[in-house]
């Protein structure tokens, strides 16, 4: 896909997070995932084909995200998985409505900072629903003074960095891509604080 509007292409982020779902293909099936900001949802197809239970989301204001991750489905033999218009912090009736939720998956959401709370707030509010849950995210360091450590703490939730050499996602050629070698990008794991503080 050539299109480089933000959903309608590969970035090299998704590539890495599908490098992770790779590397952790035993522990995914049964398991339930959900994608956000899924675009042509690599790693949501990568852990589908690895025997989770996926539900693919997008912008519901996205029309051409959400048929591109049905797109991504039908060539890759997963006519089954489901699509949902999700609308990073709005309450909607599909966000109330889903099922639980064992891990969210998340490549290069942080993209614009503007976006950045009501990712947070969603991903808030899945986690509260589903506390044993975890965000698995990769991004892309475009700017030195990016973090969001401040909306973590405000919206009581705590990262793990997840080294890319943990993973053999280090090099710089990664599914047959030059794309991931040349771009910083970052894998955490964000789940619910403690109550304790941590």
């Amino acid at each position: 896909v050539l299109d480089s509007q933000y959903g309608m292409y590969v970035w090299p982020c998704a590539v890495v997070l599908a490098q992770y779902l790779w590397a952790h293909r035993r522990s995914l099936p049964g398991k339930r995932v959900l994608e956000i900001g899924a675009g042509v949802s690599l790693p949501g197809v990568v852990a589908a084909r690895c025997g989770a239970q996926v539900i693919l989301s997008d912008s519901e204001e996205l029309p051409r995200c959400l048929q591109s991750c049905r797109s991504s489905c039908l060539m890759n033999c997963l006519p089954h998985v489901p699509v949902l218009g999700l609308t990073w912090g709005r309450v909607s009736p599909e966000l109330l409505s889903l099922a639980p939720i064992d891990i969210i998956l998340g490549s290069d959401v942080f993209f614009d900072p503007r976006d950045f709370e009501d990712i947070l707030t969603t991903i808030y509010f899945l986690l509260e629903k589903n506390p044993h849950a975890q965000f698995w995210t990769t991004y892309q360091v475009r700017s030195a003074d990016w973090s969001i450590e401040a909306l973590l703490y405000k919206w009581k939730l705590k990262s793990i960095h997840i080294p890319l050499h943990s993973f053999g996602a280090d090099k710089e050629h990664l599914a047959s891509s030059s794309l991931p070698g040349r771009h910083t990008i970052e894998m955490i794991i964000i789940s619910l604080a403690q109550s304790d503080g941590t």
